[in-house]
């Protein structure tokens, strides 16, 4: 039995691997939200005291725009940061995988604001801010499960 860890330490340090790939997930991801909310938030409502933003009358192409600024910035991190341990010697594999989980994840940031613009006619920035915060969060936690899992995964 000398060789044997115990169970209670080695749950400790699965807890604590966890705690930290999460710690570094959040900060890129905190990151990255900024990225996808300002982003989003100047090209539809421009800088305070304009009139209207660039994209003003296309707010869920806009959101499709921030959220792709948003990917690279978090592609960026998460490859050179939070797996950086884990990821594999080629990329392609990487990309294609981390690529159709954000577009997923773009859809599910965008829809709310297109059906909160379209089927409730609400277009306020705190409407679509909040609508973005809760397919943002929705979209956060597909892309933690899949990143980990299937992503940044040694092969």
């Amino acid at each position: 039995m000398s060789g044997q860890v115990p169970l209670y330490l080695r749950l400790r340090d699965v807890i604590r691997g966890l705690w930290r790939e999460v710690a570094k997930f959040g900060v890129v991801g905190a990151l990255a939200f900024v990225v996808d909310a300002g982003g989003y938030n100047l090209l539809v409502f421009g800088l305070p005291g304009m009139v209207d933003g660039p994209m003003a009358s296309l707010p869920v192409l806009a959101s499709v725009v921030a959220t792709a600024a948003a990917m690279v910035a978090s592609w960026e991190g998460n490859r050179r940061w939070t797996y950086r341990e884990q990821r594999s010697e080629t990329a392609p594999r990487e990309v294609v995988v981390f690529v159709l989980v954000n577009l997923a994840g773009m859809v599910i940031t965008a829809a709310p604001v297109f059906l909160s613009r379209e089927l409730l006619g609400l277009d306020s920035a705190l409407t679509d801010n909040i609508t973005r915060l809760f397919g943002w969060a929705v979209a956060t936690l597909l892309r933690f499960v899949v990143y980990r899992r299937y992503v940044f995964q040694a092969v």
